[in-house]
């Protein structure tokens, strides 16, 4: 019988390996990733207590139903393809060459037609845009 101690090692942990996969790891994920810079408008939005005044200055008109049908100036456009309104903006105008135009789209209408008003009123030339809306119930605690 062998009752003689036996010399067992201590397990050692050797950090070196580990530390050497980390730093792959780190170049691995920072070559990676991508830097996206993203592009931003800074607006100075206007502040409104209630809708357009009564007596607003003569422009056009836009108005925009559910369906996504276009009626300028209270006259319903045919068809809704953008050379058509852009034709019945330019002839709502009068002449003028900056005039208001005032787009009044239902709640439940694709964004995809205000953006073809816009694209109309911007081929136009016409900066001066503004969305009509509905003057919110207050509230009564």
């Amino acid at each position: 019988m062998n009752f003689r101690p036996q010399n067992r090692d201590e397990p050692e942990l050797n950090l070196i390996p580990m530390i050497d996969v980390l730093i792959v790891l780190m170049i691995f994920l920072v070559m990676t990733t991508t830097f996206s810079r993203e592009t931003g408008l800074e607006l100075q939005l206007p502040k409104a207590q209630s809708s357009l005044p009564e007596e607003s200055p003569k422009g056009v008109d836009v108005a925009i139903d559910a369906e996504g049908r276009f009626s300028v100036n209270g006259t319903p456009l045919q068809d809704n393809r953008l050379e058509i309104l852009r034709e019945a903006m330019k002839a709502a105008a009068g002449g003028q060459q900056d005039p208001l135009v005032i787009i009044r789209a239902d709640r439940t209408t694709q964004h995809q037609h205000v953006i073809t008003v816009l694209d109309a009123a911007g081929q136009l030339g016409f900066g001066h845009i503004s969305f009509a809306a509905e003057i919110a119930a207050e509230s009564k605690p």
